[in-house]
C-alpha cells in the first residue's frame, strides 16, 4: 500500500483545462442521444425543468468528489483511507472507483466504436444513396460483423489508454482541451444548419414546450426517476471520476464556482443538441427514435436527404466521437491513478495492464449483437449492453453519489466542517453551509427512493405494489393479510423472473 505523500503528484497545466477536462467527462454520449429523446418522450420543457432541478439537486455531490479529491490529493481509491477518522471503515468502498469504472467502459467502448467506425462510413459515401430500409439493414448489418465490432471497441481502447500514456498534462489534458474546443465549434455549426431547415420550428416545439398530456401519461415518479439517473449520467458522479480531476486542481478558485461552470457546459451541449436531432427530424418529417436507433438510422436518413449531407453527417459523427472519446480518456485516466495510488505502480505500466484488460472486459458487449446475441440479461430483446448500462446507471452511480453524500456529510466520516474548509479555499461561489440538513437527510432519501422505483419501473412491478399499498393500511387484520399476500407475490415475481433468464 502506497502511503500518503509518496507518490509525486501531477497537475493540471491550467485552469481551462481542468473545467474542459472535467466537463469533458461529463459530457457525453447520453447528452448527445439519450437527453434530447427523454425530454421529448417525458413531457418536453416539463422535463427540462425537473432535469435541472435534479442536476442543482445533485451538483453538491459532484463538488464533494471535487474536494475528496483535492484535500488527498489522492485518487478515490486511497482518498478515502487519507480523509476518514480513525477507526473508521470508509477506505473498504475505495475499490468502487475502480470497478465503476470498468463497468461504464466496458459498454461504453464498443459504442464510442461506433462512432469512429461510422465518421468513416459517412466520410468515405458508404451510407450515400441508401434507403431509409438501407440504412436500417446497414446498422443492424454492421452490429452483425464482429469484425466491424472488435475493430471499434480496439481502437477506441487504443487511443484513450494511448492519450493517457503520454501523462496529465501532455497528454489527457492536452488531447481533451483539443477535443472540446472542436466539439463545441461543430456543435454551433450543426445547430445553426439544423434550425435553418423548413419546418425546423415544429422540431422545436416538439422538444421544448410543454407537453402535459404525456407527462401525465408517464406520471410524476417515473419522470423524476429519468431525470435523476439522466443528471448522475450526466455529471458523472459517483464513480470517482471527478474525484482525481479534484486531486490535479490547485487550491485558488473555490470548487463550487468551478462546479456551475462544468454543469452550465454540460448542459449548454444537451440542450443544443436536441436543436440539432429534433428540428432535423420534423424538416424531413422522420418520427424520432430512441438510442442507437436515432443515431444510426433515423440521422443517416436525414442526412442522405439535405443538401451536402455527407459533410454535415461526417460533421456530426465526428462531434460524436470527440464527446464519446473525452470520455473514454477521462474515465481511463481514472483507472490508471487508481493503480499509481492504491499500488503504487508507474504509469506506463499501469496502462498497459488496464488496456488489456479492458479489452477483454469489452469484447462480451461487443459481441453481444452478434455472437452473443442469445444471451438477454433483462428479457426477451435486451442484449449485454442493457444490462450493463443499467447496473451503471441505475446502481452503482447513485449509490456511489450516496457514499459520498454520507462520507462529507457525517461526523464519523471526513465532516462537514473539513468539506466546508476545502471546498471553500481560493476566489469564487463559496458553497451554502445551509444545505447541510438538506444534504444529510434529504437528498439520501430522494436517492434511495428514485433508486428503488427505478427497480419497480424496470421489472414491471408497479402493479404489486399498487395492490400491496391499497391493502396493507385497511383496518383489521383482514388488509394485513391481503397485504403480505401482495408483498410475497411481489418478490415471488422478481425471483422468477431471475429464474426464467438463466
Amino acid at each position: 500500500m502506497v502511503e500518503k505523500g509518496q507518490v509525486k503528484r501531477e497537475m493540471l497545466g491550467s485552469r481551462l483545462g481542468f473545467l474542459l477536462l472535467s466537463a469533458g467527462c461529463a459530457i457525453g454520449l447520453g447528452n448527445v442521444w439519450r437527453f434530447p429523446y427523454i425530454t421529448g418522450a417525458y413531457g418536453g420543457a416539463i422535463f427540462v425543468g425537473i432535469y435541472i432541478f435534479f442536476l442543482f439537486a445533485i451538483l453538491p455531490i459532484m463538488i464533494m468528489e471535487f474536494a475528496v479529491g483535492r484535500a488527498s490529493r489522492r485518487n478515490m481509491g486511497l482518498a478515502l483511507r487519507v480523509l476518514e477518522p480513525a477507526g473508521t471503515y470508509w477506505h473498504r468502498f475505495g475499490w468502487v472507483a475502480l470497478v465503476g469504472s470498468y463497468m461504464l467502459m466496458m459498454f461504453y467502448t464498443t459504442v464510442t466504436g461506433w462512432m469512429l467506425s461510422y465518421c468513416w462510413f459517412m466520410a468515405s459515401g458508404a451510407l450515400s444513396g441508401l434507403t431509409p430500409e438501407g440504412v436500417g439493414g446497414f446498422f443492424k448489418a454492421a452490429l452483425g460483423r464482429v469484425d466491424v465490432q472488435i475493430i471499434g471497441m480496439s481502437l477506441s481502447v487504443v487511443l484513450g489508454f494511448g492519450v493517457c500514456a503520454l501523462g496529465v498534462q501532455k497528454g489527457v489534458e492536452r488531447v481533451v482541451k483539443l477535443m472540446m474546443v472542436g466539439l463545441l465549434l461543430i456543435l454551433v455549426l450543426l445547430v445553426a444548419r439544423a434550425l435553418l431547415l423548413p419546418g425546423a420550428g415544429a422540431g422545436v416545439r416538439f422538444y421544448l414546450v410543454p407537453d402535459w398530456g404525456k407527462f401525465s401519461e408517464v406520471g410524476l415518479l417515473n419522470v423524476c426517476n429519468a431525470a435523476m439517473n439522466q443528471a448522475f449520467f450526466a455529471l458523472s458522479v459517483g464513480i470517482g471520476a471527478m474525484t482525481i480531476f479534484g486531486s490535479y486542481q490547485p487550491k485558488d478558485r473555490s470548487l463550487t464556482g468551478e462546479a456551475l461552470w462544468i454543469m452550465g457546459l454540460d448542459t449548454f451541449v444537451g440542450i443544443m443538441a436536441g436543436l440539432i436531432i429534433f428540428p432535423a427530424c420534423f424538416a424531413f418529417g422522420v418520427e424520432p427514435g430512441a438510442g442507437p436507433g436515432l443515431v444510426f438510422v433515423t440521422l443517416p436518413n436525414i442526412f442522405n436527404s439535405m443538401g451536402g449531407g455527407r459533410l454535415w453527417g461526417t460533421l456530426f459523427f465526428i462531434f460524436l466521437a470527440f464527446a464519446s472519446l473525452s470520455t473514454v480518456i477521462a474515465v481511463f485516466e481514472n483507472i490508471i491513478s487508481y493503480s499509481a495510488d492504491v499500488w503504487g505502480m508507474p504509469r506506463r505500466r499501469a496502462t498497459v495492464l488496464h488496456a488489456g484488460a479492458m479489452w477483454l472486459l469489452s469484447l462480451p458487449c461487443a459481441l453481444g449483437f452478434n455472437l452473443l446475441s442469445f444471451v438477454q440479461p433483462l428479457g426477451a430483446g435486451s442484449s449485454i449492453l442493457d444490462f450493463e448500462d443499467f447496473l451503471i446507471s441505475n446502481n452503482v452511480l447513485p449509490l456511489g453519489g450516496l457514499l459520498f453524500l454520507l462520507f462529507c456529510c457525517r461526523r464519523r466520516g471526513w465532516g462537514w466542517e473539513n468539506f466546508l474548509t476545502e471546498v471553500d479555499q481560493g476566489v469564487g461561489v463559496k458553497f451554502p453551509p445551509w444545505l447541510r440538513g438538506y444534504l444529510t437527510w434529504i437528498l439520501p432519501a430522494l436517492i434511495l427512493v428514485l433508486f428503488a422505483v427505478g427497480y419497480v419501473e424496470k421489472f414491471g412491478l408497479m402493479e404489486h405494489l399498487k395492490l400491496f399499498w391499497a391493502t396493507a393500511y385497511r383496518p383489521g387484520m383482514g388488509g394485513w393479510i391481503v397485504g403480505i399476500l401482495a408483498a410475497g407475490t411481489l418478490l415471488w415475481r422478481l425471483l422468477a423472473r431471475r429464474r426464467s433468464r438463466r
